[in-house]
């Protein structure tokens, strides 16, 4: 029965998800939409991945309020997020998620493993600086 209502809430044009900006409306469709992960065996699951957005929201006002950068685990839930919702939709996920002050931080995420979008609809990446700063202390973690 779950499975049900699930698959009719994912019954969505594709092309509408793909290009248009997410609200509040749309955003859970579109994340129930591009989230693929095989080994999820309930809603419980998909509501934890997703929650990975509050964690990444966290270490990042952590990094720009108190200059505390818990890089590795930083770095941990953006891949996860990549996986189960593909570099595109996690990115989306994020940047509508997330508040405009944190997006060179975000960006700078990205660009650091190296999936970052040609475009999204919810900003205009090159309108973004990145966090030079960011970037150097990803790159001293390795």
């Amino acid at each position: 029965m779950m499975i049900q209502c699930l698959s009719s809430m994912l019954r969505l044009n594709r092309e509408m998800l793909a290009n248009n900006h997410l609200t509040e409306d749309t955003f859970l469709k579109y994340a129930m939409r591009m989230y693929d992960n095989p080994t999820c065996k309930n809603v419980q699951e998909f509501e934890e991945d997703l929650n990975r957005v509050k964690y990444v929201k966290r270490l990042l006002n952590k990094y720009k309020e108190k200059g505390i950068l818990r890089g590795r685990l930083l770095l941990n839930h953006t891949i996860t997020l990549t996986n189960v919702f593909t570099p595109t939709g996690a990115a989306r996920i994020l940047f509508y998620k997330l508040e405009n002050s944190l997006h060179p931080s975000l960006k700078s995420v990205f660009i650091f493993l190296e999936s970052t979008p040609e475009m999204l609809p919810e900003v205009n990446l090159n309108q973004i600086p990145h966090d030079v700063k960011l970037l150097k202390l990803l790159g001293e973690e390795r």
